[in-house]
């Protein structure tokens, strides 16, 4: 497997960081496999911008800061306006169609769905946004199985919360379309 390099952005309040956490939590401890994850944010609670960076691979990881993302996330304008330039030509950009327009040029695959508002007309909560984008994420990438993602989920979110996760994580899953790596 070769290193992906992957930046989730958007803002604070959305779960980026904690979507970046599960995925790299799901990799190493489900999957096998070397990641690293680390994150910036404004000061900020919530509205503030927000980044992850996760790196895995079968073989070490010498440095945890992504310079060009083979993959890269973005849930807000305002993160596709910093970031979309930063993509490695060929990568794959994900947005969400509700807070993201495309105003510039990239050399990436672009993969725009209604995230948003699929998780508020299917679920009814827009704190499950960040777990639609991951099954999106999971789907569209093959980096990890949807079971390494659910027992990350399983540990981490309070039982109450479980179900509608998993509703959230298997709608992006539905919502992805099939690309070729």
């Amino acid at each position: 497997m070769e290193k992906c390099r992957i930046i989730f952005s958007g803002s604070g309040g959305q779960g980026i960081i904690t979507s970046a956490i599960i995925l790299a939590e799901a990799a190493t401890l489900h999957e096998s496999l070397n990641a690293v994850q680390s994150q910036a944010y404004g000061p900020e609670a919530r509205g503030g911008s927000s980044r992850s960076d996760v790196i895995i691979s079968d073989k070490e990881i010498r440095y945890p800061k992504v310079i060009e993302p083979n993959i890269l996330v973005c849930l807000t304008q305002a993160a596709y306006n910093e970031f979309a330039s930063l993509i490695r030509p060929g990568g794959i950009l994900l947005t969400d169609k509700f807070f993201v327009k495309h105003e510039k040029k990239v050399d990436a695959r672009l993969v725009e769905l209604d995230m948003h508002r699929e998780v508020l007309k299917e679920i009814g909560r827009p704190i499950v946004f960040n777990i639609c984008m991951l099954g999106a994420f999971i789907a569209i990438t093959k980096l990890v199985k949807e079971s390494s993602i659910m027992k990350v989920l399983e540990k981490r979110i309070p039982h109450g919360f479980l179900d509608m996760n998993k509703n959230a994580l298997e709608l992006g899953i539905t919502m992805a379309p099939d690309l070729e790596l």
